[in-house]
């Protein structure tokens, strides 16, 4: 039995890396006043299930107006993920 706590570590680490993509991909950290009026932005998150060696888990999956942003940590369709 996989402990729940490391889950949740799994979890965030996933999406702290997640965060990290759309920084990249937009060029700008989150909160930064240079995202202002620069054409695309953050728009929310989308919800996906993922299945690894500690369980599954949902992880929020970052998205952005223009709808270009592509992780590639788990990208788009992908369910599984080798940790």
């Amino acid at each position: 039995m996989i402990p729940e706590h490391a889950k949740k570590l799994v979890q965030g680490t996933i999406e702290e890396m997640l965060e990290a993509e759309v920084d990249e991909h937009l060029g700008y950290e989150k909160h930064n006043i240079t995202g202002n009026n620069s054409g695309n932005s953050r728009n929310g998150y989308n919800q996906k299930k993922i299945k690894s060696q500690f369980g599954e888990s949902d992880v929020r999956i970052p998205r952005d107006r223009n709808g270009k942003f592509e992780p590639q940590l788990i990208e788009k369709y992908q369910t599984k993920q080798k940790i």
